[in-house]
């Protein structure tokens, strides 16, 4: 909880950066208000489960004098960038304020020590609060409540609430943050639309053959028309039937195209907890499933939020941790006791399933004949950049998808917005579309490489000599001729 022992809060840099926001912000202009502020970094599993925490909490206290302040300290250098950071504001419906502590600033005076962290000031500006981890509602509420009430006695509220006006932003493309692409033998794409809450199914030119969802956030069942997600991602085809890694639904679901409709198969809605044992589908809380791929009747979901990957049984409904302890780094060995940190990828070739851990920005993979966890790429959850090379020396930075073919693995490298490719032959990494630190690459060097630059792109899957792209922050998907070297836009209709 809180005790009473305070100390004054520092004041916000001068000439801070706001986004969000048409205010320069500073505490004493707060003063009378409590002031709730979250420290965070967009790439953080734990920052994004504290954020609907943050909206509950905002919407409680909307009539109050409360204020709510995102303070932005990125990890990777992508998240240093402001431009990056309104992406990801637009992308989690921020409502909230945020100042850009780009080079951790806020953060050193503040103390704090770890993404997330909570901090709440009196209408005095005094620090009564400090919580790391995901937001604990009950007991921020209580604080709230507390503090509203004592200084309401004293007569240390403010008379007049601050007022915050949120710019406001809108994509105006057809799809909005696409997340995974799954393709199948058929060559249909299916394509998660994640801020429009849809699957879209599509033919080679782009024509939508079929719209899954009703676009409005929710967990439903039920026909296309009719289902709800909440910001799918992953996505596998099995025959006629889609699988869906309902991302912040928790959940588990099945499309399924000769009975029209979707069913959920493991997950309820809440987010399960940071150990869990398994059980029956639907009884089983999940947590963050980023990504999903199917052998043989068992499903492995990549489960983001406590750093594991899990599988379901279809036959037996059973859903179970399979490999990564919950413990978050890199270790390699038995599945069991292995160490994952954030997978967030996956995909099926042969015998092993190969897995990008994106907050080690790693490449990994699981030999299924033995189940063992070796890293072909990666060294520790500081340990990222963009250095091409032997995989010993080669960096990536946060990846999140990949696939695979004999000799090579294709990497979504996100926060570099690049496509990276291992060569298994010769184990060297080389950038194959993308931005370096001499300028852009796309090999060889095409006229549309340098027109159609990648922005936090996502997952990259192959299918008959192509890359389609699932340009995240662009709200596009990209294809790329391994032929011609030629990168275009997929027109959807």
């Amino acid at each position: 909880m809180f005790g009473f022992s305070t100390s004054k809060a520092p004041e916000f840099p001068p000439n801070s950066q706001w986004l969000n926001s048409d205010l320069q912000i500073s505490l004493s202009k707060l003063k009378g208000h409590v002031v709730v502020l979250d420290f965070w970094t967009y790439c953080c599993i734990n920052c994004m489960h504290t954020l609907p925490t943050l909206a509950r909490l905002e919407k409680q206290y909307s009539e109050k004098p409360v204020v709510f302040v995102g303070v932005h300290s990125g990890k990777f250098f992508t998240e240093q960038e402001p431009k990056n950071i309104q992406s990801a504001i637009s992308r989690y419906e921020i409502e909230h304020p945020v100042v850009v502590d780009q080079k951790m600033q806020i953060w050193q005076s503040y103390g704090v020590q770890a993404w997330p962290t909570i901090i709440i000031l009196d209408p005095s500006g005094n620090v009564i609060y400090h919580q790391s981890g995901e937001a604990r509602y009950e007991e921020i509420s209580d604080t709230i409540d507390v503090l509203l009430e004592t200084n309401q006695r004293k007569g240390t509220l403010a008379k007049e609430h601050f007022k915050i006006h949120k710019k406001t932003t809108s994509s105006q493309n057809s799809i909005s943050f696409p997340g995974k692409i799954s393709i199948s033998k058929s060559g249909k794409i299916a394509l998660s639309d994640s801020n429009h809450n849809r699957i879209l199914v599509l033919d080679s030119s782009g024509n939508i053959l079929h719209k899954i969802g009703s676009g409005a956030a929710g967990l439903a069942d039920g026909s296309f028309v009719s289902a709800k997600f909440f910001r799918p991602q992953g996505i596998v085809w099995d025959e006629e039937v889609l699988f869906v890694a309902d991302t912040e639904n928790h959940a588990l679901r099945k499309i399924d195209f000769s009975e029209l409709n979707v069913v959920t198969l493991a997950g309820n809605g809440r987010q399960g907890p940071w150990r869990s044992y398994g059980g029956k589908g639907i009884e089983t809380e999940l947590c963050s499933p980023w990504d999903i791929a199917i052998k043989n009747g068992l499903v492995y979901i990549a489960m983001a939020g406590n750093h594991q990957i899990w599988t379901y049984d279809v036959q037996s409904e059973m859903v179970l941790p399979f490999a990564g302890t919950g413990q978050e780094n890199i270790i390699d060995g038995p599945a069991k006791s292995a160490q994952l940190a954030q997978p967030s990828g996956l995909y099926l070739y042969g015998d092993h399933l190969y897995f990008v851990d994106s907050e080690v920005s790693a490449v990994r993979r699981i030999d299924l004949t033995n189940n063992q966890v070796q890293t072909i790429v990666g060294r520790g959850l500081f340990e990222f950049g963009h250095e091409d090379g032997h995989v010993d020396d080669s960096l990536f930075q946060h990846p999140l998808g990949l696939c695979v073919t004999k000799d090579s693995i294709f990497v979504a490298d996100t926060y570099n917005s690049s496509i990276r490719v291992i060569d298994l032959q010769s184990m060297q990494v080389y950038t194959l579309i993308g931005k370096t630190l001499t300028g852009t690459v796309c090999l060889p060097q095409t006229t549309s490489c340098d027109i159609l630059g990648l922005y936090e792109p996502s997952d990259v899957k192959i299918h008959d000599g192509k890359l389609y792209i699932a340009d995240t922050n662009n709200h596009l998907i990209r294809v790329f001729d391994l032929q011609s070297n030629v990168l275009e836009t997929m027109e959807i209709n």
